[in-house]
């Protein structure tokens, strides 16, 4: 025993000693260039080709094929790769998400090359290096991290990695050349791919898919290693692979047998699921991380669906061979409309859908053969019925753990999910030993289950397109583009992201159990991880947000693989998910959704969409003392006076006066000491407008404490926001500001202190609550919805405020009182000017009806013009009885509007 113990921990150093390398490889890449190099196994496994090439089929002696293998080919590949796919991807401006997207299609384009080139069978002929023995590949591993380490710490090339990595644009200004650190980045980590390709095949199944989806597993240690730590790194990989090798150990009898066996043999995997679970935020500074809008205007127009309708109809006449192929299709563009569901509706990254189509399979087989314990056998279609329904609870493995992620993670932990369920489950002799797969009485035929496909896919067509109109249509696209910005609206995030990952699983089960019907068979490499990578790029290329995408993929990815070489859809799909920084979706040059302008109704303005509103009036309140005529909105009958708190003068209001189009009157002009315009009263009666006297604050915060690490950014802050009156924090950039307004709107949680709303805590309640319970905010840069019209912006506000009772009249109360009433309403929101942007976040706010306006640099971008206008409209606001908070660095925008000024300074309000 001791000696086989021995042997394993061997046998595990060497598995742990190449996992090193590739963790090694992927943080050198990713902290030169910030890209996770999800490609990093696919490259290994091309070197490893390469090597068995120039031996094996060309004869080169096994010392110079593998210095030119690991010296020239394998950098080549990683100077090759950045150069044309990955620096477009990350200039600066550049989506993140491209970088993501990027390295799928890369890793897609060399696996469906090698099948191409070296077929798909196994190779068991993998040349051996010499000195393969465990401890050479441990001593191997070990002195390249301590090579790295070396040239980080105490060379020039390892200060401007560092510098880069801090902040590339800072770098670059600073005279570093980044495109030479990330070009070495890029060919280092080629270097360790190849090494560990050429290491691990001799050990492992030297196949075009293997190989890869094994490295793609051991991105587990990189990922504990928190990308940074290189130590870590390599002691979890020899660690996990030592441990991996002694579980083989073990035979438990009973149930337990063949899980402890799964869990042995593919430790990596479990680690991958853990690390990418205890990891929050992966990258990309927890931004969000797909590509925004880029279809969600494209319309398509009648004449192409009946182009496309047209040959999914046609193998009705087909037979043999073509129909068997054909029967595919429709069965797989379910499986692909799951994911216009989660990625291109909700937004959300999901590489695991191939799992919950092999589970939608799985589970339509067993049942239907009476296997599935505890439940009867069921026919075929109340099987497929049973198991969506089965399935789409299991949406939460991926949706839950991805509520509160950002960046990079809800990729990892998707990723994570679909190997578990393919190796755990799927994989499983156990589960899938003898099973056969039947189709529905009275479909037996090709050519009749082919027309039940084709029913199953438009009712799924009809679904997803109801998803994205009305109520929820708009709050999923709000999701989609700007997250924080759908929360401020009052869109329930977490409820959403569930229900899109739940829907998602959903479908793809049913598409799943209808291609394990087609083929008559359930096979777990049909749905193996390597799959979902495919089915994500192929999405993402025509268009994640297109009901037209999945039609065109699955018969594309089907049509290209029907020949008697596999790899061509797989190669030509990557090629294009690699070029996704060149090249724009393919269903983004579809006509965009045009709206008619609509007619104005009474009294209401036509700005232009580059102009601010001459004066925009308040919406009309129970409590004013003014009275509407002719259609206008009055405001009280208020005038200016000078502030107790020092700030010198406030703005004086309409003094009733207005017109037919709801404009302010003369009498509204503010002026210096509180002094009003011609037609103004010399003063005014108090900051809440009637009896002089404010009324109690509604929000209240008391000893806010924030910490960022040892950084104290907010000290035990105590702020008061009374109705009818501007309160406004200003100081210098790291003063606290920011911090205080983000535990007012409820995006950042402090360690200490509360905040009451009519002295009731809500310090826990997240942001779309408060905004539910009346306390709206706007963001220092514009959180606008580019895939939806300004209309359709402030309606979303409307729907999702306190006035979503009243959601028509509260919508065109805000877009009046913003001055978006006129054709600006009907453009989408991509592309407007800053003015109109800002406009339209604060037309969504109000729409909601808030009590507590929390804007935060409203008048950043805007010019003169624009900025009297917002002064108007706070004005106006505090006048109808709004607590409003601004936080702004325009000094003339403070005097001019705050009736309390509080100066922050270290985390504390000082004056």
């Amino acid at each position: 025993m001791g000696a086989l113990t021995y042997e394993l921990f061997l046998a595990g150093l060497a598995v742990g000693s190449a996992a090193a390398l590739t963790g090694i490889g992927l943080i050198v890449t990713y902290r030169a260039t910030g890209v996770l190099n999800l490609a990093h196994g696919a490259v290994a496994m091309v070197c490893a080709y390469v090597l068995r090439h120039l031996v094996v089929e060309w004869g080169w002696p096994l010392a110079p094929a593998a210095c030119a293998t690991l010296l020239l080919v394998a950098p080549g590949i990683g100077l090759v790769l950045y150069r044309v796919v990955f620096r477009p991807a990350v200039l600066p401006g550049a989506d993140p998400a491209l970088t993501l997207v990027a390295s799928i299609g890369v890793f897609v384009l060399l696996v469906g090359g090698a099948v191409l080139v070296w077929g798909g069978g196994a190779r068991a002929d993998a040349p051996v290096l010499p000195g393969d023995a465990p401890w050479a590949q441990v001593a191997v591993a070990v002195a390249v991290a301590c090579a790295v380490g070396a040239v980080t710490r105490w060379t020039r090339l390892g200060r401007e990695l560092r510098a880069v990595v801090d902040d590339r644009e800072l770098a670059v200004l600073g005279g570093i050349a980044a495109d030479r650190v990330a070009a070495a980045g890029w060919a280092f980590g080629s270097f360790t791919a190849g090494l560990t390709g050429v290491l691990l095949a001799p050990h492992v199944r030297l196949d075009p898919y293997g190989l890869p989806l094994l490295v793609v597993e051991v991105i587990a240690v990189a990922v504990a290693a928190r990308m940074r730590s290189l130590p870590v790194a390599v002691g979890a990989a020899l660690a996990i692979g030592v441990a991996q090798a002694q579980l083989t150990r073990f035979h438990p009898g009973g149930w337990a047998g063949p899980l402890v066996q799964s869990v042995g043999a593919n430790l990596f995997a479990v680690a991958l699921l853990v690390a990418a679970l205890a990891w929050p935020a992966v990258g990309a500074g927890g931004r969000d991380v797909l590509p925004r809008g880029t279809t969600a205007g494209a319309r398509v127009p009648p004449g192409l669906w009946l182009c496309v309708a047209l040959p999914l109809v046609l193998p009705l006449g087909f037979a043999g061979a073509d129909l068997r192929t054909s029967v595919q299709v429709p069965a797989l563009a379910v499986v692909l409309l799951s994911l216009v569901v989660v990625t291109g509706r909700g937004g959300q990254i999901s590489l695991g859908q191939a799992a919950y189509a092999g589970l939608g399979a799985l589970f339509t087989a067993l049942l239907a053969a009476g296997r599935m314990p505890g439940l009867p056998r069921l026919p075929e279609l109340a099987a497929l019925g049973a198991a969506v329904v089965l399935v789409a609870p299991l949406g939460l493995l991926t949706g839950w753990p991805a509520i509160r992620r950002r960046g990079l993670a809800p990729a990892l932990v998707t990723l994570a999910v679909g190997v578990a369920v393919s190796r755990f489950v799927l994989a499983q002799p156990y589960a899938t030993a003898g099973l056969v797969v039947e189709r529905p009485a009275g479909f037996l035929t090709d050519r009749r289950f082919y027309a039940l496909e084709l029913v199953v896919l438009a009712g799924a067509l009809a679904g997803v397109a109801a998803l994205r109109r009305g109520r929820t249509g708009r709050a999923l696209a709000a999701l989609r583009d700007h997250e924080a910005g759908a929360a401020a609206a009052g869109v329930p995030v977490p409820a959403l992201k569930v229900l899109v990952f739940v829907a998602g699983a959903a479908l793809a089960a049913l598409g799943g159990g209808l291609l394990g019907m087609g083929v008559r068979a359930f096979d777990a490499a049909a749905f193996d991880p390597v799959r979902a990578l495919l089915w994500f790029a192929a999405v993402l290329v025509l268009g994640a947000d297109s009901l037209l995408s999945p039609l065109l993929a699955a018969a594309l990815l089907v049509g290209l693989d029907a020949g008697a070489r596999g790899g061509a859809a797989a190669a030509a799909v990557g090629l294009l998910a690699a070029l996704t920084a060149r090249l724009p979706p393919l269903t983004s040059l579809l006509p965009q959704r045009r709206r008619a302008p609509g007619r104005p109704g009474p009294g209401r303005a036509a700005p232009d969409a580059a102009r601010a509103p001459a004066a925009p009036a308040p919406a009309p309140a129970p409590d004013t003392d003014g009275t509407a005529v002719a259609g206008g909105t009055a405001a009280p009958d208020t005038g200016g006076t000078a502030d107790t708190n020092g700030t010198g003068r406030t703005p004086g209001t309409a003094g009733g006066a207005t017109g037919p189009g709801g404009a302010t009157g003369p009498g509204g002009a503010s002026g210096p000491g509180g002094a009003t315009g011609s037609g103004g009263p010399p003063a005014r009666r108090g900051p809440a407008g009637r009896g002089g006297a404010p009324p109690a604050p509604r929000v209240r915060a008391r000893g806010l404490s924030v910490r960022y690490g040892g950084v104290t950014a907010l000290d035990r802050v105590d702020l008061s926001l009374v109705p009818g009156r501007v309160t406004a924090l200003v100081g210098a950039n790291g003063a606290g500001k920011s911090t205080l307004f983000h535990c007012l709107a409820g995006t950042v949680r402090p360690a200490a202190g509360r905040v009451t709303l009519d002295g009731a805590d809500i310090t826990r309640r997240p942001a779309h609550a408060r905004t539910r319970l009346g306390i709206a905010r706007t963001f220092q840069e514009p959180a606008v919805f580019p895939s939806l019209t300004v209309e359709e912006n402030v309606r979303l506000g409307a729907e999702r405020g306190r006035g979503r009772g009243e959601a028509d009249t509260a919508t065109e109360q805000a877009l009046r009182l913003a001055g978006l009433d006129g054709p600006v309403r009907h453009r989408p929101a991509a592309g407007l000017p800053t003015g109109v942007l800002r406009r339209t976040e604060l037309g969504r706010a109000l729409a909601g009806r808030p009590h507590t306006l929390l804007l935060d640099e409203p008048a950043a971008g805007l010019d003169a013009a624009e900025t009297a206008a917002l002064a108007r409209v706070l004005a106006a606001l505090a006048a109808d009885g709004t607590a409003v908070l601004v936080v702004e660095h325009d000094p003339d925008l403070v005097a001019g509007v705050a009736h309390t000024v509080h100066v922050m300074e270290a985390g504390r309000i000082v004056a």
